[in-house]
């Protein structure tokens, strides 16, 4: 039977040194905060297990908890890099193992099965494969349609913190929105304990789209209101921006660092608020045409011209070109650029378009504005389809369904190899990056590889990376489509043009924007630029995709996250965050 405890306190009393612990939720979604918090003074030397790192990783860090890790990345999504992991690995103080995130679902998913190993697909191309599998033969079928596999061996826990929405009397545990890999985390651990918003009478729970997990699995769980602060738990308050933009997780590594009880209450009315009523003010909150009295453009159905467009909006509209009727685009970590090329061609030219954002989550979202404080609360509310990151795993990306996932890559080289694992400074030193989440894997399950660099360099176009993150290596389309895969293209989109790999793997420059001139992609570029016969100019954005990505699908700006470097991210946060937070009160004083 589950049992109720007092306090997160006694919650966590047991965890005891070289624990293997992992966490529920995924980037600032559902992090057992007030868990983490509570740990005890035995509660040392721990095997940190998770798809990320991120914040409870650098509060685990910052209380000196950890030393080994086994995870996919570690970063603090839009935010920017996550300083205590890269300095803990740098510094040797944290073991690092890492896994590709389907690679972590199987291993965890065959530790919950109550099997030695599990199987996948092949992160083909990736260096990373012979750190944590080893190659599986088919054993049924040799032939050449037999997709290559790997073997992973389970994946257990030995415990997992898990912060939920609410819990009935008798310990069963209701999961509202999107799940991240709470599932497979839940089956492969040995003691489950929970940290809730409620607890209600038996028999009270089964919200709409939500997951209940019986009291079987759940060893004991507490009353947390706010446990998940200063990440999201919704309804109840989304994730507080304002508050993660200027963490010190030094401050948060005690358990006095608690939410204000005004913004707690402040983010749970917002939390609540209609997401269509949401999405119409935001929209309407965009800023006027930059040259509202121009002159009408004739191929234009948009109407004034609506001035000159930028990089960014122009790498937004060159990604959204590349899709069509029919795709399936999947929302990486920490791309905005991306999903606002997504949004825009479902507006425009693909209604049945289907978007997945949260980590795969949350499925098939109407068309809504980018925005770091709403997005969450829309798409909860909004997605036909409330599911955890595992699942769609197994039903989109391994039968080969999903069409487009654009990631950002710290290097790329001349063979579109990526590299977001370790760069060099110009002495040696080595420089520790976030990792490649699931880049190893869908660099070939996807029907498109593409990667964009929203500030090409020398630096981050060597001409070949020292590790490769994630490699395009099933390319021929007839190999493709043995392997139940669609056949697709690789692309790189810069701020200076696009690349497209040839016949032989390698990129070929296929355009170059306006006003640039091969040269000038020459000169920043580390591997020696090759044209392609009929390369072109890319097709400036038209004042129907400047006027829907302004006024529909970004009026907040979000996508420039992408463009900014470290040190101007946090004054454009805190920029959005005006604009977002004086719309929710409106809405809420309306």
């Amino acid at each position: 039977m589950t049992t109720w405890v007092d306090s997160t306190h006694e919650l966590v009393a047991g965890i005891g040194p070289g624990t293997r612990i992992g966490v529920s939720g995924f980037h600032f979604t559902r992090t057992p905060v007030a868990a983490i918090q509570a740990l005890g003074p035995d509660a040392v030397d721990l095997h940190y297990v998770a798809w990320g790192g991120g914040l409870p990783l650098e509060l685990l860090l910052a209380q000196g908890r950890v030393s080994r890790a086994t995870l996919c990345f570690s970063s603090l999504d839009a935010l920017g890099p996550a300083p205590r992991f890269r300095r803990a690995v740098e510094d040797g103080t944290l073991e690092l193992d890492e896994w590709t995130a389907l690679g972590m679902i199987a291993g965890l998913r065959a530790a919950g099965e109550n099997m030695p190993l599990g199987t996948l697909q092949e992160p083909a191309g990736s260096t990373l494969t012979a750190g944590f599998s080893v190659p599986q033969p088919n054993p049924f079928d040799a032939g050449a349609g037999t997709v290559p596999m790997v073997a992973v061996p389970a994946l257990h826990l030995d415990v997992l913190l898990l912060h939920a929405q609410r819990a009935d009397d008798d310990g069963n545990v209701e999961i509202q929105g999107a799940r991240g890999l709470d599932m497979s985390m839940v089956f492969a651990a040995r003691r489950v304990l929970v940290t809730v918003e409620e607890r209600v009478p038996t028999g009270s729970l089964g919200a709409s789209r939500a997951f209940v997990l019986p009291r079987t699995f759940v060893e004991a769980v507490t009353l947390a209101p706010g446990g998940a602060y200063p990440t999201s738990c919704l309804p109840h308050y989304p994730a507080d921006y304002r508050a993660l933009s200027s963490l010190d997780v030094d401050t948060w590594a005690s358990p006095d660092g608690v939410a204000e009880p005004d913004r707690l209450a402040q983010l749970g009315r917002w939390g609540r608020a209609p997401a269509r009523l949401v999405v119409r003010e935001l929209q309407a909150a965009a800023g006027p045409d930059p040259a509202p009295d121009a002159a009408p453009d004739p191929a234009s159905d948009a109407g004034p011209d609506l001035g000159p467009w930028t990089v960014d909006e122009l790498m937004v509209t060159t990604i959204a070109a590349t899709i069509g009727p029919g795709a399936v685009c999947s929302v990486g970590s920490a791309s905005p650029l991306p999903t606002a090329a997504y949004l825009l061609a479902k507006h425009l030219r693909a209604p049945d378009l289907l978007v997945m954002s949260h980590n795969g989550g949350l499925v098939d979202l109407p068309v809504r504005p980018l925005s770091l404080l709403a997005a969450e609360l829309i798409d909860t509310q909004l997605a036909a389809a409330h599911t955890g990151g595992d699942e769609t795993y197994h039903w989109y990306y391994q039968r080969g369904l999903v069409t487009h996932e654009v990631v950002g890559s710290a290097q790329v080289d001349a063979t579109g190899a990526t590299n977001n694992l370790l760069v060099r400074k110009s002495d040696g030193t080595p420089v520790r990056l976030p990792g490649q989440g699931g880049m190893a894997d869908v660099a070939n399950l996807h029907a498109n590889f593409m990667i964009y660099l929203p500030r090409q360099g020398l630096r981050n176009t060597p001409v070949r990376v020292e590790r490769v993150s994630a490699a395009r290596t099933w390319r021929d389309p007839e190999q493709r489509r043995r392997y139940g895969l669609q056949p697709g293209r690789t692309l790189v989109v810069t701020d200076l043009g696009v690349f497209e790999a040839g016949p032989d793997g390698d990129l070929l420059l296929v355009s170059v924007h306006p006003g640039v001139a091969v040269a000038d992609v020459a000169e920043r570029t580390g591997f020696a630029v090759r044209e392609h016969p009929d390369l072109t100019e890319t097709t400036p954005p038209t004042d129907a995709e400047l006027h829907a990505l302004r006024h529909v699908v970004d009026p907040l700006g979000v996508r420039r996250l992408d463009m900014v470097a470290a040190a101007g991210r946090r004054a454009l946060v805190l920029s959005i965050l005006d604009r977002e937070e004086r719309i929710l009160d409106s809405l809420e004083n309306a």
